[in-house]
């Protein structure tokens, strides 16, 4: 049977059937009966109809029985709603059980806590349990899983860590045939630089550049990117520091691969007369003081330990314990305008950079009366390494620091900087630096972590240019997701983080922009199994 309604609603044709010709008509007395009326009802006993076979529909899905009658039919409908009124509560009841916070100790000695979601569903399709019963399970479940991934996470960040700070077997063997080799060849021993190169280490017509590091290898890719990639080589001064046990095998190096016209300087901290006759306080405490030292063996499992910290923080408070932030090779910045007394104006590099243009505009630089020419840390694309403040690395709990300074303020990285030496020796940084170490160690490092840049923000306060981001892109130890193609356009990039491009947790697809400048034919790389990654 087919019904048409006209468009004004003034006529009901009937059709009783396909094929048929016997056609009804019904006039609508609108005077009496409001045609708008019958068709709403017409529309609500239609939805009413199909609301009632889905339900039945549903019924007979499940296996019960089918109503015969409308009685039977009304019973139904009346227990099925019900039951979704009474259902409407079990959401609650279950999100209030997993709102309540776990003891630590309630998990303990738990032996029927589903280890998977497959097991978690076999055990609740067997029936039985209630909605507060299902969620106890479900929180167990959930809690049980997430102890499990913190507790990989947190271990494969103090692998990394133990990795980090680790030496290679085959970096240990290049040392030991380095120190071999300035024992027995004279060529090894040559003097660097040669007595007439002498006075270019003073002269400030020159570009001078400064290199702290005790990794062989490392030192000599900063220098030949430096060397390479530089338009005017002959008016470079590279000054490398090192220190006593890692001299020889340094200046072994050096002497037999030579960068000229480059001029290259080797000097331990122990030539240097300042640093030789006076005692400095502060680094030799910390280098001394067993409270320091013992965070990295004992402090690092406390770190692990505490259950309330994420993981990549955990991995932050781990990488300040390495023991290279204790040395005094990593404090040697803040004495560059005694050990250079004659310069005016240095570039300082870390050994985990690598020069990819020439630095020779630097010098062209106005500071402005500034001491550090700085890139700043909290603008750029990378999220992780380029949105950092003061607070960051700062305890701004402490007074000391709140009364001070700004947590919001912008801060700036080590790694390559420029020191305007002349403006340096007429302020009190060194001092204010000095001062801040004293406080930290006082107050059982409660001001910042171990390390230098945290003193150094404090110290350079005020005393800080920033320098366009080219000349220093950082981050590439730090996440696998560098940009490759951002990290070929910048003028200096840095593998600052753990992932140090000269061991086996470098990232694969950054590596190559530092191994392209390892000779890996030179007889003591092959020698000790450095090969190209």
């Amino acid at each position: 049977m087919l019904l048409h309604i006209s468009p004004n609603l003034g006529h009901i044709t009937v059709l009783p059937g396909k094929g048929l010709r016997e056609v009804s008509k019904v006039r609508i007395a609108s005077s009496r009966f409001s045609y708008r009326a019958l068709f709403y009802s017409l529309l609500f006993f239609t939805f009413l109809l199909r609301f009632v076979f889905v339900l039945t529909a549903v019924d007979s899905i499940d296996g019960e029985n089918k109503c015969s009658n409308i009685s039977c039919l009304g019973r139904k409908l009346r227990s099925k709603i019900s039951e979704r009124s009474l259902a409407s509560t079990v959401p609650e009841e279950i999100y209030a059980m997993l709102d309540q916070p776990l003891d630590k100790y309630e998990m303990e000695g738990k032996s029927d806590i589903p280890q998977t979601l497959e097991e978690f569903m076999t055990e609740m399709n067997k029936g039985g349990y209630d909605a507060k019963t299902f969620a106890i399970k479900l929180r167990e479940m959930v809690t049980f899983m997430q102890q499990r991934t913190r507790t990989s996470k947190t271990q494969e960040y103090l692998y990394h860590q133990v990795v980090s700070n680790s030496i290679p077997k085959q970096l240990h063997c290049l040392e030991l045939r380095l120190v071999n080799e300035h024992t027995n060849n004279v060529l090894a021993r040559l003097r660097l630089p040669s007595s007439e190169l002498f006075p270019a280490l003073v002269d400030n017509s020159y570009f001078h550049f400064v290199l702290a590091s005790d990794n062989v290898i490392a030192a000599s890719v900063v220098a030949k990117s430096l060397v390479r990639n530089s338009l005017r080589p002959w008016k470079v001064v590279l000054h490398i520091i090192t220190d006593r046990k890692t001299y020889h095998s340094m200046h072994a190096w050096f002497s037999l691969h030579s960068l000229s016209p480059a001029i290259i300087e080797v000097k331990a901290l122990h030539h240097f007369n300042w640093f030789a006759k006076r005692k400095v306080s502060v680094i030799e405490a910390m280098e001394k003081d067993q409270n320091v030292r013992s965070q990295f063996r004992r402090g690092s499992s406390a770190i692990v330990a505490n259950m309330n910290e994420k993981p990549n923080v955990l991995t932050a408070q781990l990488r300040t314990h390495g023991p290279k932030y204790s040395s005094v090779m990593n404090h040697i910045r803040i004495h560059l305008p005694k050990l250079f007394p004659s310069l005016d104006k240095i570039v300082f590099l870390d050994d985990d950079i690598v020069v990819q243009t020439d630095l020779s505009p630097l010098w062209d630089i106005e500071m402005n009366g500034k001491v550090n020419g700085a890139a700043e840390t909290c603008k750029g694309d990378d999220k992780f390494v380029m949105l950092k403040r003061l607070k960051s690395y700062l305890n701004f709990s402490n007074p000391l620091i709140s009364k001070v300074f700004d947590p919001k303020e912008c801060p700036w990285a080590y790694g390559m900087n420029i020191f305007d030496l002349k403006a340096w020796r007429k302020t009190n940084i060194s001092h204010t630096y000095h001062y801040w170490v004293k406080q930290n160690i006082k107050s059982n490092m409660s001001l910042w972590q171990i390390g230098t840049l945290p003193a150094g923000l404090i110290a350079f306060h005020g005393n800080v240019h920033k320098i366009d981001p080219f000349w220093h892109m950082l981050g590439l130890g730090y996440q696998k997701n560098t940009s490759v193609d951002d990290a070929k356009n910048a003028g200096v990039i840095h593998f600052n983080g753990r992932a140090k491009p000269w061991l086996d947790i470098g990232f694969p697809q950054l590596r190559p922009l530092w191994s392209k400048y390892v000779d890996f034919s030179d007889k003591f790389i092959k020698c000790c199994h450095i090969r190209a990654p």
